[in-house]
């Protein structure tokens, strides 16, 4: 579980959460139904509690609380349950997931929805009231999903793995590799390491070379796959599932952050950008643990009392999620404003962060 709900949870409470989840399932307890999906190792689908199939064993079950989670962690909706209909949708829903399996790598647009005699505006409002994303974000999920099976291994996907069900393994290659880059064996330019790292506030993916950092994000962060793919065109690079000396060191740091202990991270970082984004990241690293600031504090630190709205945008754009601490940056009024990784989360880590430092108010 990712914890969107931004609740650090801790071994002992997702060993229950699983063993509470798992009891469901085997019952095939319908009021769990929107509680959770299950995603089986085994067989790399997702079902719903009451997925009429052979239960798998609890060793070989993860759980998510959304679908996209389940769709990010690589796996696909299985075919029994269809954990991504609903009643009264027609099949409408469960046609364009086809699609998507069909044609992975495809970027939908309003004639591909004419196609298959939908209307692009209902399927994307069908989604969105259903899972809390459009169509064109479930496509691109899925695309993500493969990609970061790749990571999650540790290792490339062989096309016997993607035989399965009723998948496009040629597609799904193309899909991840849109992402990832070609195989290095196909390419001459630089290599960098890609690695899932699971945490108490949801997984997160890490991208380095042998000695800096490149990116740490969320991995259902809004825009990843366009992030990772600018990342790979900046540093003329491919990105491969893999392990890099840079990777035990920031893992070290974030179980200290999430354990509530202090941390200065000390993670050497590759710092992409205009001088001005620079600026702004530099002074996000000064901002004290538990403390906040808003943007036009931060336009006059940097000596831009102007350029809020540049200054909100070079915060946005920092990839280097935690480290990079653009999560201490709020409104004016103090309401929390934005944050890619999702706004429970940046709320959790304030809360975190102020207990550390002993100013939790509650």
């Amino acid at each position: 579980m990712t914890g969107q709900a931004g609740i650090l949870r801790t071994k002992e409470g997702k060993a229950m959460e699983h063993h509470t989840y798992y009891e469901a399932l085997v019952r095939r307890d319908a009021t769990y139904e929107g509680t959770f999906f299950v995603g089986v190792k085994t067989t790399g689908i997702f079902c719903r509690p009451t997925c009429p199939a052979r239960k798998p064993k609890a060793e070989n079950c993860e759980f998510f609380e959304t679908a996209q989670e389940a769709l990010l962690a690589s796996y696909r909706p299985c075919r029994r349950c269809h954990p991504l209909a609903y009643p009264g949708d027609h099949g409408t829903i469960q046609r364009l997931i086809e699609a998507v399996e069909a044609e992975p790598d495809k970027r939908f647009k309003e004639a591909d929805f004419r196609a298959l005699g939908l209307d692009e505006s209902t399927a994307r409002r069908q989604f969105k009231k259903r899972f809390g994303m459009t169509f064109v974000a479930y496509a691109r999920a899925r695309r993500m999903g493969l990609a970061m099976k790749e990571i999650r291994t540790g290792k490339p996907i062989i096309e016997g793995q993607l035989a399965g069900g009723y998948e496009s393994s040629s597609g799904f290659r193309e899909a991840s590799a849109r992402i990832l880059g070609q195989a290095p064996s196909r390419f001459d330019g630089q290599v960098l390491r890609a690695k899932w790292l699971d945490t108490p506030l949801g997984s997160m993916l890490a991208i380095a070379d042998d000695q800096l950092l490149h990116l740490l994000e969320f991995v259902d962060r809004r825009g990843l796959e366009r992030e990772i793919e600018q990342l790979r065109q900046k540093a003329r690079a491919v990105i491969v599932p893999g392990e890099s000396p840079v990777f035990g060191q920031i893992e070290a740091e974030l179980r200290r952050y999430f354990k509530g202990e202090p941390v200065s991270f000390q993670t050497p970082l590759m710092r992409y950008g205009t001088p001005f984004q620079r600026r702004v990241w530099e002074e996000l690293e000064r901002i004290p643990s538990g403390e906040t600031i808003s943007y036009q504090e931060l336009a006059i630190r940097i000596g831009q009392p102007t350029a809020v709205r540049a200054v909100a945008r070079a915060n946005g754009a920092n990839q280097l999620a935690i480290v990079i601490p653009c999560h201490r940056v709020i409104r004016t009024n103090g309401d929390l404003g934005g944050y890619a990784g999702g706004l429970a989360r940046k709320e959790t880590l304030l809360k975190l962060e102020r207990t550390q430092r002993g100013l939790d108010e509650g």
